[in-house]
């Protein structure tokens, strides 16, 4: 999957937060109707039922799809942080860890 530029993965972010709120307001604008005697209690509880059903399907999905984007770029930028510890290691340390891998190889051999 392609990266995200931040200003569109911040939109969307937005815009699954602004949706829930929708979500929200919904259900409980059916409250608001039932108690108003507009809507019988089965109904409002329907209502928002296939509210709450939508918002999950919507929720999933999107955060589905982000989940894997958001992998992908972790990985991307991941190589970045490993490039730059690999820049201030001291060459002590790469002489150390030679010597360690050579120590490896005989314990292997000794076996």
């Amino acid at each position: 999957m392609a990266a995200l530029d931040v200003t569109k993965k911040l939109l969307i972010y937005h815009t699954l937060y602004r949706l829930n709120l929708s979500f929200s307001n919904i259900v409980k604008r059916c409250n608001t109707l039932q108690e108003a005697g507009i809507f019988s209690l089965k109904s409002a509880k329907l209502y928002q039922g296939l509210t709450q059903e939508l918002q999950c399907e919507i929720n999933g999905l999107l955060l589905e799809t982000m989940h894997d984007i958001e992998l992908d770029e972790g990985a991307h930028f991941g190589k970045v942080s490993q490039a730059r510890e690999e820049e201030l290691r001291s060459p002590d340390d790469l002489i150390l860890r030679a010597k360690e891998r050579k120590e490896e190889s005989r314990k292997k051999q000794k076996k």
